[in-house]
């Protein structure tokens, strides 16, 4: 018969479950678990109590307390101890879970639960007062206990790049740690978190995007998980370090975040570099790696640090959506765009700023907080707030320049402004709930802005009186320009830095070649070493920010939203602009539009950096804004809206996307070529000491596009309907520099042609050359190669200009041939002509011409064509004359040498006949300009052009300084120079006054000397025939 089962009462089995869960006894029986205490004193309490020793829930707090007090031998230490209940306490839970009884079970979780509750409660006691209880324990670690659990419960159990799977071998029990921190007793809590932020930061200082990372970062997101600790954080005294010499660097280093951002594949500087170093480890000798090693270190760096952007992004939102720590969170952010302000300069001083790494990571933390409200059709753009700029006491934008206004200008405008207080009591805030996915996602209301110039602007007279989108979007415009921006101009000098230390390695071993020497191999090791380095810092900006499409993409979108809120700001994309610029638009920040088009220029030149992005919005922005100087003040702003466009042309940017926007667009049909012309001209004055040599730059890049937009119809008659209307306007002021340009470009290449021949004699004569110092000949060659280098931009930049007047003289002609042009053109290409087929052609004889962009022949046909093309316009005939009258360059016989050369070079048929027949008239015309000048005689110098000195055709007052000069000659002036050249006063066309009494005595004079002329003609051929008359008398006698 089996023996029947003993039934244990609820009591027996409370005692069993307790005696398991915290390894203590009230009977002093020999237990087989070494681990269990017997708790002698608190048996003979319980005893004298007159109690059943049974340990129970009652007791449970009491008999706790009464383990952690004692000095147990072979007892854990008090932490591992109640970590144990609690795992214990647990298992225990999961056991009770099947017994049969419902009311025993229910009963028992109570129990279990209460154990549960007093472990946890214990701990955090323990932890926050270390010496309440005996602990025999030695740990001087500053590390905090918990660490190990948490990092155990983040852990994933296969890790990858970036951190390590591994807690000590210590797992959290489950529930412990929500248990733990997620109690509303925030003043005990509050140490104990602190400390764990303090270890997370230490556990990331210095590391690089290499570095174990990951574990702390995700321990990081746990911690903030939890609202007390959430608030633990920002209320931390190292949240934001305290001390009077706070700059962006104290902030990157001592803040609890800073380590966190700072860690990156970017190169810092030597004393805050982070291990392991990146450029070492991925690319060293990476021109000798195979292509597969160095994408399987991109691919690396990129999954590792786009880990790092969603962590960091993640515990950003997570404090932003809890309402006790969002101010803190914006003042942080606040705080570290605005110590480091020093990294919009280009020189950036790496002791007071902090690391390009952390901006960087910065830049891809703050779109992903930009996402929601990056949709396609910008819905929530109206929740932008203009006002922010100049109200909102966060940011200091106020002092950052603007895009037209000055900083007097903006102080004016606003103490003028009828501010209306809006009600910010929390309207349209749905798209804040969306965004935080919390019910107060505004700071403390919001407001809507619509496109209306003339709208009102927020008034807030503290920090928190704007929407999170508003804010957002603001900071991540400011940390955009400070962070992505910046990274793009590093990388850009980078490769320039490469380029510059590559041509002197070059010239070095040339140098060695010739003349060996210990100085010069020192010289090249050491260059070698520095051109390595900078090969490693290249690859790491690749890696971080070339290769992820993912935060180009975003950085797009972001942008895109940032030229239709601009946009809206004057009216919204319509053309022509309002007629004053209005001012909300005017005072915004000059670097909004100057990012967005260095991320345009910096992503179209990355393979497929535009797929899938609509540049519609950027093009209407660029056809608006890049001619309208009453708008975006800065010409160079407005140039680099050309480059963005430069990049966009069909064969540069291979896309059949691009083209479209060119032949398709509306805008660009209406206004493109008016305004890439106007800028032509506008880009002469840019106020900068330097505005000589940029317009080349500049004018290269309009010109490309020029010539481009010339090949498409519906562009070449927008240009030729341009030409007709602006034919005293813009036309002919971009005619008259495109002039000025050929003339200097083609002079300045060829006089460096012949200083390069001098040079190249130098360098040949080998008994010479080495008998110079080793220094002079380094020089020397140095020289030699910069001059080859400007000779080559300079013919590049002369050839395109050359070209421009060769195939747009073809259609146009008018503007070419007035009064106040017509010499001017004329002297440019007899200048050409002599410089090409004169005495001095065979010194510009190169062994490589091709090499320096110099071909004669080309260049020689494009001028005699140009020649034709007007003469063809010719309707009046004045052509010729105004070729004879250019005493410098002309010569009848120019003409004839040009015609052989044209011939022996195989070009002949029409062109070549019209050329020659030209080259006929204009002897003829000076034929005739000779008789005139002889008919005219003594001419009084009160009919003399001041400045040319010759006869006035058409004189004309200038109305400040009251001379009297011929109207072509001082058009011609004001083409180029908008004032009196006598005494610098302002002067426009329509200022002068006709001298219309001066003009009847010259046109008098004209008269009197022809008639005067034509009798003493007369009166010669009447004596003439009368000696004839005579004499043949005499002969007849």
């Amino acid at each position: 018969m089996a023996t029947q089962k003993v039934q244990r009462s609820p009591a027996e089995i409370e005692d069993i479950i307790l005696k398991k869960i915290f390894l203590v006894s009230l009977t002093d029986s020999m237990e087989n678990d070494a681990r269990i205490v017997y708790l002698d004193m608190t048996a003979a309490e319980i005893l004298s109590e007159g109690k059943e020793l049974k340990l129970s829930k009652d007791l449970t707090e009491r008999i706790l307390i009464d383990r952690l007090s004692g000095n147990f031998v072979s007892a854990e230490p008090p932490y591992r101890y109640l970590v144990g209940c609690y795992r214990r306490a647990y298992d225990e839970g999961k056991k009770i879970a099947n017994m049969k009884d419902k009311a025993i079970r229910s009963e028992m979780e109570l129990v279990v639960k209460q154990a549960k509750k007093l472990a946890v409660s214990y701990c955090r006691i323990h932890l926050g007062n270390p010496d309440m209880f005996p602990n025999w324990e030695t740990n001087n670690s500053k590390t905090s206990p918990l660490l190990p659990l948490i990092y155990s419960e983040v852990s994933p159990s296969i890790d990858v790049h970036g951190g390590s799977s591994s807690s000590g071998g210590i797992a959290s029990p489950p529930g412990f740690l929500e248990e733990f921190l997620r109690d509303t007793d925030f003043d005990s809590l509050d140490p104990i978190v602190k400390q764990l932020y303090e270890n997370l930061r230490e556990a990331v200082v210095r590391k690089s995007a290499l570095g174990d990372f990951q574990q702390p970062l995700r321990a990081l997101l746990f911690l903030v998980s939890f609202q007390n600790c959430s608030k633990s954080l920002v209320n931390h005294d190292w949240w934001i370090p305290k001390g009077p010499y706070l700059n962006g660097r104290a902030l990157e280093i001592g803040s609890i975040l800073g380590p966190f951002f700072h860690i990156s594949a970017l190169p810092d500087n030597n004393f805050f570099k982070s291990e392991p170093d990146v450029g070492q480890q991925c690319f060293s000798d990476s021109s000798t790696r195979r292509p597969a090693d160095l994408l399987s270190s991109f691919a690396t760096i990129k999954s590792v640090m786009n880990n790092l952007y969603n962590g960091l992004s993640e515990v950003l939102l997570s404090l932003l959506k809890n309402s006790d720590t969002r101010e803190k969170v914006l003042e942080y952010l606040a705080l570290v765009i605005n110590r480091n302000s020093g990294r919009a300069h280009l020189q950036v001083d790496p002791l007071s700023c902090a690391s390009s790494g952390m901006f960087l990571n910065l830049s891809a933390v703050m779109l992903r907080l930009c996402e929601p409200f990056l949709d396609a059709n910008m819905s929530k753009r109206d929740k932008i707030d203009p006002g922010y700029a100049f109200y909102s006491s966060r940011l200091e934008l106020k002092e950052l320049t603007a895009i037209h206004a000055s900083s007097e200008e903006v102080t004016e405008w606003l103490n003028k402004e009828n501010i209306v207080q809006d009600n910010i009591s929390g309207q349209n805030n749905d798209g804040e709930t969306r965004l935080l996915q919390s019910q107060e996602a505004t700071v403390s209301g919001s407001n809507t802005a619509g496109p209306d110039s003339s709208r009102s602007l927020t008034r807030s007279n503290g920090k928190g009186k704007y929407t999170f989108i508003c804010e957002c979007f603001f900071m991540t415009a400011r940390i955009l320009n400070l962070g992505l921006l910046k990274a793009f101009s590093d990388f850009k000098h980078l490769v320039q830095d490469i380029s510059r230390s590559e041509d002197s390695l070059s010239t070095l071993k040339s140098m060695q070649e010739q003349t060996p020497s210990r100085q010069l191999e020192h010289d090249i090791a050491h260059l070698e070493k520095e051109i390595e380095q900078y090969s490693q810092e290249k690859l790491c900006y690749e890696a971080q920010l070339l290769r992820d499409g993912e935060l180009l993409q975003r950085a797009l979108s972001f942008y895109q939203l940032m030229v239709v809120w601009l946009v809206n700001l004057t009216g919204g994309f319509k053309m022509p602009l309002p007629s004053t610029c209005p001012m909300e638009f005017a005072c915004m920040p000059e670097h909004f539009i100057d990012d967005a088009m260095e991320l345009l220029i910096f992503a179209s030149r990355i393979p497929k950096g535009l797929d899938g992005v609509v540049l519609d919005d950027f093009m209407n922005f660029i056809i608006m804004f890049m001619a309208s100087p009453e708008f975006v003040r800065n010409p160079y702003l407005r140039s680099k809206m050309v480059e963005v466009l430069n990049c966009w042309m069909p064969r540069r940017s291979g896309s059949s996307i691009t083209a479209s926007l060119f032949e398709g667009h509306q805008l660009s049909l209406e206004y493109l070529v008016k305004n890439l012309l106007k800028l032509y001209v506008d880009i002469e004055f840019t106020g900068s000491h330097t505005q000589f040599y940029d317009k080349f730059n500049i004018r290269h890049n309009i010109a490309e596009l020029l010539e481009y937009l010339w090949n498409v119809p519906s562009h070449r008659n927008a240009w030729r309907r341009i030409a007709k209307e602006e034919e005293k306007g813009v036309y002919l002021n971009f005619l008259n520099f495109l002039i000025n340009d050929s003339i200097f470009l083609l002079d300045e290449s060829l006089n460096k042609i012949l200083e390069l021949k001098e040079l190249e004699a130098e360098m040949s004569n080998t008994v010479e050359w080495e008998a110079r110092s080793a220094q002079e000949r380094q020089e020397r060659t140095r020289l030699f190669h910069s001059q080859e280098n400007i000779i080559r931009i300079d013919m590049k930049l002369a050839n395109e200009d050359v070209s421009m007047l060769a195939f747009t003289s073809e259609q146009i002609t008018v503007p070419f041939l007035l009064p106040e042009m017509v010499e001017r053109v004329a002297s440019m290409l007899n200048y050409f002509l002599l410089q090409l087929v004169g005495p001095q052609r065979k010194s510009l004889t190169l062994k490589d011409p091709e090499k320096y962009e110099f071909r004669p022949k080309q260049l020689l046909k494009q001028i005699v064509d140009i020649y034709v093309h007007l003469a063809r316009g010719d309707k009046d005939n004045i052509f010729p004359a105004a070729i004879t009258k250019d005493g410098r360059s002309y010569n009848d016989q120019l003409f004839s040498a040009a015609a052989n050369v044209l011939q022996k070079i195989g070009e002949g048929g029409r062109i070549l006949q019209e050329f020659i027949e030209l080259g006929v008239k204009a002897k003829a015309a000076a034929s005739e300009a000779m008789d005139a000048e002889a008919t005219l005689g003594e001419i009084p110098d009160e009919f003399l052009d001041p400045i040319q000195y010759t006869l006035m055709k058409d004189p004309v007052i200038l109305p400040s300084s009251r001379i009297t000069v011929d109207r072509p000659v001082i058009q011609r002036h004001l083409l180029s120079d908008s004032t009196d050249p006598f005494n610098r006063s302002h002067l426009t066309a329509d200022m002068l006054i006709p001298d219309i009494e001066l003009k009847s005595k010259i046109e008098e004079f004209v008269r009197t000397q022809v008639l005067k002329r034509h009798n003493e003609h007369v009166s010669l051929q009447s004596s003439k025939a009368a000696r004839q008359t005579a004499e043949g008398e005499m002969h007849l006698v």
